[in-house]
C-alpha cells in the first residue's frame, strides 16, 4: 500500500538498449526523485524507495528468476521503466517514475487483486502527483 521510487532498475528488456550502452542497471536521476519524493512528503502518501526488475518477458518470471532478483535486492516487478528512463536519458528529458501495485508476489503465493479493490478515489491521487511531480519538472 505505497508508493515505490524506483532507486535502480535492473534492465531486463530489450528496448534500453537501443537508447543506452548495455548495462545492468539504470538509475533515477537524483534530481528527479527529489522532486518525487518532496511531492510524496507534501501529499503524506506512504512510499518505499528501491530496485525493481525491469522485464518484458512475463513468462519468465519463474521462481528462480524471482529468488535471484529478490536477492539482488529487488522489491517489484514491472515492464517499462528502465526503458522509459532509457529514451528519457538518450534525449535528455527529465523523468519521472513511481510504481503502485495491485498484485503481490512477496510471499510464496501470489495474491492477486484487481485496482479497482483501491477504489477510483486512489487513482485520482496517482494521477494528482504525476501531474504535480510533471508540474515541477
Amino acid at each position: 500500500d505505497k508508493i515505490i521510487i524506483p532507486s535502480s532498475t535492473i534492465r531486463d528488456e530489450g528496448t534500453s538498449y537501443h537508447y543506452l550502452p548495455a548495462g545492468e542497471e539504470i538509475g533515477l536521476e537524483d534530481s528527479c526523485a527529489g522532486v518525487l519524493e518532496d511531492c510524496l512528503l507534501k501529499t503524506g502518501m506512504p512510499y518505499v524507495k528501491g530496485k525493481i526488475w525491469t522485464t518484458d518477458g512475463i513468462y519468465r518470471e519463474t521462481h528462480r528468476r524471482l529468488k535471484e532478483r529478490k536477492e539482488q535486492g529487488c522489491i517489484a516487478v514491472e515492464m517499462e521503466c528502465s526503458a522509459i528512463l532509457a529514451v528519457c536519458r538518450f534525449r535528455g528529458v527529465p523523468a519521472i517514475q513511481f510504481l503502485y501495485g495491485a498484485d503481490s508476489l512477496s510471499t510464496d503465493k501470489w495474491e492477486p487483486r484487481d485496482l479497482m479493490e483501491y477504489g477510483i478515489r486512489e487513482c485520482d491521487r496517482y494521477m494528482a502527483l504525476a501531474l504535480e511531480c510533471g508540474a515541477r519538472l
